[in-house]
């Protein structure tokens, strides 16, 4: 609230100054270099004058720009405007008519000299009603920036709001198909060897708690997140078969930094939904580096066809499309990815690279 009282002060002084020193230019500035006496007809009229422009400002800025030009009532704005110009000089030729300003202004400059009536100078009139319309142009541009201004906080304050909103439908989207898949390996555990059952529900509860307070933030640090990739591998272990020849090359170490969470497991997910086949030699190879600020995941596998009414095979795709438009949101010119499918020799790669901040 202070911040914004603070701000109308200074606006409102900014505004003081700047008429201020219009006036003396205008209007000051050369009676006063002069060194003439001039009469108080001639300082009315300029009082006048100068009240006319402040006038035209402020009901150019604040109604007729607001009410026809951003209304695209071009047409009418136009007319406005023309006609409180003709007013402003209909004005100024009323009050030299009733103050005799012409005869008045030949005392001041000339006063030794006999007065004779002349024509009125036109040209005089033209020059003040360019200062009117300046007056007009300007306040009408400053309006014009600001609306713009004003239109480009709200638009860009839509977009995050949506990008916020796209995000938590995306990542409320991806944890539920996450665990989908993952309840479904140790249940086909449980029939196998139920220690190990028992202690992937161990694994899967400690990646349930990151999951829960970690997706909740936009950004978590690489080495928990790292951590989260390594309880998920462990997980894949327990149940793969002698047919899966799995090589995992993480780093022990690595430098923080922010990431967001979950945006590297669907490609990893990935290699063993589709990549593991119970009859054929399943080579699965997952590469995490960190070099500078370049986060690189690289994965590899064969691709074997999904039973079509199996739950992966109606999801197939999901983790992967909502994963990629995360990337777009989160990281719009900061990542590359590249995925080469071969499907005749049965080849999956993906190749990620992110710019970490």
């Amino acid at each position: 609230m202070q911040q914004l009282t603070f701000k109308k002060n200074i606006s409102l002084l900014a505004h003081i100054l700047i008429w201020a020193l219009v006036g003396f230019i205008l209007f000051l500035l050369f009676p006063i270099s002069s060194g003439l006496s001039f009469p108080f007809p001639y300082w009315l009229k300029q009082i006048i004058m100068f009240s006319i422009l402040i006038a035209i400002f402020y009901i150019n800025y604040f109604y007729l720009s607001q009410q026809f030009l951003f209304k695209n009532q071009i047409a009418k704005f136009l007319t406005y405007n023309f006609l409180a110009g003709a007013v402003y000089i209909v004005i100024l030729i009323v009050y030299d008519e009733l103050w005799s300003m012409q005869e008045v202004m030949h005392g001041v400059f000339r006063p030794n000299v006999p007065y004779t009536p002349r024509p009125r100078n036109y040209s005089y009139d033209v020059s003040n009603l360019l200062v009117f319309y300046m007056s007009a142009g300007i306040s009408t541009s400053i309006a014009t920036i600001q609306k713009w201004q004003t239109d480009e906080k709200f638009r860009l304050e839509l977009e995050q709001e949506k990008t916020n909103s796209e995000l938590l439908y995306l990542k409320a989207q991806i944890n539920p198909h996450f665990f989908f898949n993952t309840l479904n390996n140790i249940y086909s555990l449980a029939n196998i060897d139920v220690e190990k059952a028992k202690t992937a529900l161990l694994k899967l509860s400690r990646m349930m708690r990151y999951v829960l307070y970690e997706t909740e933030k936009n950004h978590t640090l690489l080495t928990k997140e790292l951590d989260f990739i390594k309880d998920f591998l462990e997980l894949m272990r327990l149940r793969l078969s002698s047919k899966v020849q799995l090589q995992v090359d993480l780093p022990e170490k690595i430098e923080d930094a922010e990431i967001a969470p979950m945006i590297l497991l669907p490609f990893i997910e990935n290699c063993f939904k589709h990549g593991i086949s119970s009859q054929q030699e399943s080579p699965i190879h997952i590469v995490i580096r960190k070099v500078d600020q370049q986060l690189v995941l690289m994965t590899s596998n064969r691709i074997f066809k999904l039973a079509e009414d199996s739950p992966e095979a109606k999801a197939s795709g999901i983790g992967l499309t909502n994963t990629k438009r995360r990337l777009d949101l989160l990281y719009p010119s900061s990542y590359q990815l590249e995925i080469r499918e071969d499907l005749e020799e049965g080849e999956y790669d993906v190749h990620l690279t992110l710019t970490l901040s």
